[in-house]
């Protein structure tokens, strides 16, 4: 086996030597240190932002109300997807995950950013101003929250870290990289909350120092516009792996590669895969055999390959093998296929004109 297929199966294909049950316990304990965070920041805030009429505060109580609310989203989404298959889902519930997920964007999106925006506008218009207690309080209830916010943070970002030890990958790769949606959520909720909590200091300081209570208008604004977009890009992940979300390129090029090594196999002309949640993935490769097997030694190879597939890769849990006759088309279709994984895999851009050549 190769360089990158014995690291993809190292990293892609054995997510926990517990066949995944620690990271969700990890992942669990992240998500409830999250809402416990948020739960005490947005009690502060609101009482902060009402005593002190700081739309800026309100924005954040806002946005501290919305992960809350998400944080109970992750954690039925953690539960739901472990649910055992049955006859309406034979693949199981792993994409629970994704759907969770997908309405915490939504959540983000409306509690928080369209909430926000919208107390921007509503102070522009009113011109309110604060009192100089309210000014102080304001201030000590974002700075609390600050520190909040960065323990809850700092705690997913631990959580990163020993998936990036246990993968061999450096802290930026496996942010990037990160499968489990509740671990990202989180990610994005804390990272963006500590940004908004400065960005609201600010505000409110500019406030106090000008007396133009639009500073803290447009800093309210401004977590708006970014819980927007942060809502969008979660959604946008969300939804693809609802749709339906090939694996790891590197993980398909370790599978090909683990094929095309074996004697009974001559063309691997089609390697499909699809993520049915973040332990659990499916994958069907039509083969071609060496011809003079006979109908016993084809049957064993096929149970012994996909016995092997799913030792080697336990993520890689659903394994169909078709047998095929492969034509010259189809031979030429997998070496394509085969670059086209190539330069996924190695960061390489694909070549827009190549790719329609390649698809036609």
């Amino acid at each position: 086996m190769s360089r990158d297929a014995d690291a993809a199966h190292h990293s892609t294909g054995r997510p926990d030597a517990d066949g995944g049950k620690g990271q969700d316990a990890r992942t669990a304990v992240t998500v409830f240190v999250a809402l416990g965070a948020n739960l005490v920041i947005a009690l502060a805030k609101v009482l902060g932002g009402l005593f002190a009429g700081s739309p800026a505060l309100l924005s954040e109580a806002a946005h501290s109300v919305a992960d809350s609310l998400n944080e109970i989203f992750l954690l039925a989404s953690l539960k739901r997807s472990k649910r055992a298959p049955d006859s309406k889902h034979p693949f199981g519930y792993g994409k629970e995950r994704y759907f969770w997920s997908l309405l915490a964007a939504v959540g983000i999106f409306v509690m928080g950013g369209c909430f926000s925006v919208f107390q921007g506008i509503e102070a522009l218009r009113s011109g309110s101003s604060e009192t100089r207690t309210g000014y102080v309080v304001g201030l000590i209830v974002l700075a609390v929250a600050l520190v909040a916010e960065g323990a809850s943070l700092f705690r997913a970002l631990m959580q990163v870290r020993g998936r990036a030890r246990q993968a061999g990958h450096s802290m930026r790769e496996a942010i990037r990289a990160a499968d489990d949606p509740a671990l990202r959520t989180v990610l994005a909720e804390d990272s963006t909350a500590c940004f908004g909590v400065v960005v609201a200091m600010v505000g409110m300081g500019l406030h106090m120092i000008t007396g133009s209570v639009q500073w803290e208008a447009w800093a309210s604004m401004i977590i708006g516009a970014l819980l927007v977009f942060v809502a969008y890009q979660l959604a946008k992940e969300s939804r693809g792996q609802i749709i339906g979300e090939a694996a790891d390129p590197a993980l398909r090029r370790a599978i090909r590669e683990f094929l095309e090594e074996q004697p009974e196999i001559d063309t691997v002309t089609t390697l499909l895969s699809m993520r049915l949640g973040t332990l659990s993935t499916l994958v069907a490769a039509r083969v071609d055999l060496v011809p003079g097997l006979d109908s016993e030694e084809v049957e064993e190879v096929l149970v012994r390959l996909k016995k092997a597939i799913r030792e080697k890769w336990p993520i890689a849990d659903q394994v169909f093998l078709d047998v095929t006759e492969a034509s010259p088309g189809d031979r030429e279709r997998a070496r394509r296929e085969r670059r086209r994984l190539d330069r996924a895999v190695d960061g390489e851009p694909e070549d827009e004109a190549e790719q329609r050549q390649e698809e036609a």
